[in-house]
C-alpha cells in the first residue's frame, strides 16, 4: 500500500505571493517587495492592510494565481510512489471552491477528483505527510509535517522546511532510501 502525501494549494502548488505582489501593483501602483512580507501575514505586508481580503473576495483572483515553479513536475514524480491528495483549506472563501477546481483541472489534471479535498480545518487530515506552508496546518497534524517556504513562514524554525519543489523531491527521495 502506497504511503500517502496532503499537499497545499496557496502556497505549496499556487503561487499566491507572487500573485498578491501582482495583483497590489496592478491595481495600487506599487510594486512590494517580497522582503517587506518577511515574517508578517500575507495581509500585513502591504501598505494597504485590506487589499489581501479584498483580493481574495474578487472573482477570478484564485484562478489566475500562478503555479510555483517545479510543481507539477514534482507532483507527477510523487504520484508514481505514493497517494497524492491536494488539501485546501477552502471553505473560508465560499466563492473560491470552482475556481480551484479549474485550476486543477487546468495545471494537475491527473489528480482525480477523489483526491481532492476541500475543507474548513485541516486537522482531520490522516495523512503520512503533510506538505503545507501555514503552521496551523502542521501543529497539530499527526504525520510527517513539512513546512514550505514562504515569506510568512520565514522565522517559523519547529517544522522541517523545505524551500521549493527541489527540495520536496529530495526529501522524498531520501524518504524512500530510508525506508
Amino acid at each position: 500500500m502506497k504511503k500517502t502525501i496532503a499537499i497545499d494549494m496557496d502556497g505549496v502548488l499556487a503561487d499566491i505571493e507572487t500573485h498578491f505582489i501582482n495583483w497590489y501593483e496592478r491595481d495600487y501602483g506599487v510594486k512590494v517587495n517580497r522582503e517587506d512580507m518577511l515574517g508578517v501575514l500575507e495581509s500585513e505586508g502591504f501598505p494597504d492592510k485590506t487589499a489581501v481580503k479584498r483580493f481574495v473576495y474578487t472573482p477570478g483572483f484564485f484562478r489566475t494565481i500562478p503555479v510555483m515553479p517545479g510543481a507539477i513536475e514534482a507532483v507527477k514524480e510523487l504520484m508514481e510512489n505514493y497517494e497524492v491528495y491536494i488539501v485546501s483549506a477552502a471553505m473560508e472563501f465560499p466563492q473560491c471552491l470552482s475556481e480551484k477546481q479549474e485550476w486543477l483541472q487546468e495545471y494537475f489534471p491527473s489528480i482525480s477528483w477523489k483526491n481532492i479535498v476541500f475543507c474548513g480545518d485541516k486537522s482531520i487530515i490522516n495523512t503520512d505527510y503533510m506538505i503545507d506552508d501555514h503552521c496551523k496546518n502542521l501543529d497539530f497534524f499527526k504525520g510527517k509535517p513539512i513546512m514550505f517556504t514562504a515569506a510568512h513562514n520565514v522565522y517559523k524554525t519547529h517544522h522541517q522546511r523545505v524551500d521549493n519543489w527541489n527540495d520536496v523531491m529530495d526529501l522524498f527521495r531520501k524518504e524512500e532510501v530510508a525506508a
